[in-house]
């Protein structure tokens, strides 16, 4: 853990998104302060972010034409290849999408693998998101545990976004082959803020509860939605039962603005919301249940969550479907497959939906990770290790 405290640091998060934005503010009253905006910099506690030049690509249309730029576009030095691809649309029109562990080329300077990462996305260039230390964005504890992202959402300010993700605290190897030697220590967020046009600074990081490998306590962040002044958030468990293979999905919800005090969380017990996380009820049984991670979104007054089901060992692409955030959800049939081979050592994991992505009112676009237990073959082609993209039917009613 961190043994030295900034004065950044001692301040209220809110407040520090205040500083942040401050100079968007002058600039609202008079043209002669654009020459003066100090820019992000001015943020006392926000850990300097810039943006790298921008990797044309042509418009996208289809599902097709994300899985053609997520398999075709050659990335910078910065961004090779990574995992997740969870995103979140801005204000400004703007795409923010975060990732697990990220590999960069061999002649980049500074650290080669991160355990996260950030692209914004405008309507014809892709932009990494760095660090002034060129490491990972959301930092490693001075222990060396690592954060993965899991969820991203959106709450709206004036002349800037609050961005929060859903992370999970991860101790062990942080390169695409060891994708299941870690442990997963708990949950934490990071909080950016994004002004309108700008590039998205990093704000604040809480761990939230001590370090535990049990996997029977919810990891809340697996998934994330916004939705009528609340912030919703999913958390997913693993009994130690044999031969259960997936997770347990439970939820939690707070208002955006005590996203950071665990204290002002609800749990939903089955019956009502309350203040107790032990009482935190499943929505869905671990038992033919999602994986670590997962997407749950509303559409039209019904919630979905995506997964594949039973995790790894899994082979459906399921969504289950329910009238409101707390259940019941019911699966319906699978819509696609998405298995590993193990013997070709190709894996397939991690399904995320992606609702406000090309829209349609029946269907949804979702993207799964790739990755190969050969990091040999990885590190020769990183586009083997990239999210794969598909529309897929939303369930009927």
């Amino acid at each position: 853990m961190k043994t030295t405290t900034s004065l950044g640091e001692r301040l209220p998060w809110r407040l520090r998104v205040v500083l942040l934005t401050l100079p968007v503010t002058v600039l609202a009253f008079g043209a002669a302060a654009v020459a003066r905006d100090p820019g992000p910099a001015a943020a006392p506690d926000a850990r300097p972010a810039t943006e790298t030049s921008c990797l044309p690509f042509e418009k996208l249309r289809t599902a097709r034409d994300l899985d053609r730029l997520a398999t075709g576009m050659r990335g910078g030095q910065e961004f090779q290849g990574a995992d997740v691809g969870a995103d979140t649309q801005l204000q400004d029109g703007r795409r923010l999408w975060v990732f697990g562990d990220t590999l960069r080329s061999a002649d980049f300077d500074g650290q080669r693998f991160v355990r996260n990462s950030m692209l914004v996305f405008d309507d014809s260039c892709a932009n990494v998101v760095l660090p002034a230390d060129h490491g990972a964005l959301v930092p490693d504890r001075d222990d060396g545990v690592g954060y993965w992202p899991m969820s991203i959402a959106t709450i709206e300010r004036t002349g800037y976004d609050l961005v929060g993700v859903g992370l999970q605290r991860v101790r062990g190897a942080a390169v695409p082959d060891g994708a299941l030697a870690f442990e997963n220590l708990g949950p934490a967020i990071a909080v950016f803020a994004v002004v309108r046009g700008r590039t998205p600074q990093l704000v604040e990081v809480q761990d939230m509860g001590p370090d535990s490998t049990d996997p029977r306590r919810p990891t809340w962040g697996a998934a994330s939605a916004v939705h009528d002044g609340w912030v919703y958030v999913y958390g997913t468990a693993r009994p130690d039962e044999k031969l259960v293979f997936g997770f347990s999905l439970h939820v939690a919800r707070v208002r955006p603005d005590d996203l950071l005090d665990a204290s002002r969380w609800q749990y939903w017990d089955g019956r009502r919301w309350q203040s107790d996380a032990n009482r935190a009820a499943a929505v869905i049984a671990a038992d033919g249940g999602v994986s670590q991670t997962l997407s749950v979104f509303e559409r039209d007054g019904r919630w979905y969550a995506v997964s594949k089901r039973d995790e790894f060992l899994g082979t459906d692409l399921v969504i289950w479907s329910s009238p409101g955030p707390t259940g019941p959800f019911v699966a319906g049939e699978p819509v696609a497959q998405i298995p590993s081979d193990t013997r070709a050592g190709t894996l397939r994991y991690m399904p995320l939906a992606h609702p406000d992505l090309l829209p349609r009112k029946d269907s949804v676009i979702v993207s799964y990770s790739q990755n190969d237990s050969d990091l040999s073959k990885v590190d020769a082609n990183p586009f083997l290790y990239r999210p794969r993209f598909l529309r897929v039917p939303l369930p009927v009613d």
